[in-house]
């Protein structure tokens, strides 16, 4: 869950004066696909105390961290998302938006912010609950089948 948190550590650049629309602002290089993989191979040395392998941390770490940054293109507000940095600065939509984009900073604990959350069940978090549990019973199938 960390790593699909870690991307949205870049609004600390409000602090440090970095524009939103900077490469470094909001939802631009820690929002692209280059910095999931760059986390993925970080958390690699954690293969050894996880009991994974190397390749399975990765995958796991980088596919959570660049789910931040996809789900972040399906909402409704900001700049956008700089998925292909550092080859390409453009920010990404997806040509679907229904995911409220959430306030940030206090703002989060505000109508709109719970307005946000509920959006975010209903795109996000009820679906994945229910692929979760489709795929739990598809391998409790597949266990029972002779």
């Amino acid at each position: 869950m960390a790593a699909a948190v870690l991307p949205d550590l870049d609004t600390i650049a409000f602090a440090f004066g970095i524009p939103y629309a900077d490469d470094f602002g909001h939802r631009g290089a820690s929002h692209s696909l280059v910095f999931a993989m760059l986390v993925g191979l970080c958390a690699m040395v954690f293969a050894t105390s996880l009991r994974r392998s190397p390749m399975t941390v990765f995958c796991f770490v980088a596919i959570a961290c660049a789910s931040h940054p996809l789900l972040d293109a399906f909402t409704s507000g900001g700049l956008g998302v700089a998925l292909f940095w550092p080859f390409d600065a453009t920010r990404h939509f997806a040509p679907w938006r229904p995911i409220l984009v959430s306030p940030i900073g206090a703002g989060f604990f505000s109508a709109r912010g719970l307005s946000v959350l509920l959006s975010e069940m209903q795109w996000v978090w009820l679906p994945a609950i229910g692929l979760a549990c489709f795929g739990r019973w598809l391998g409790g199938r597949a266990r029972i089948a002779p």
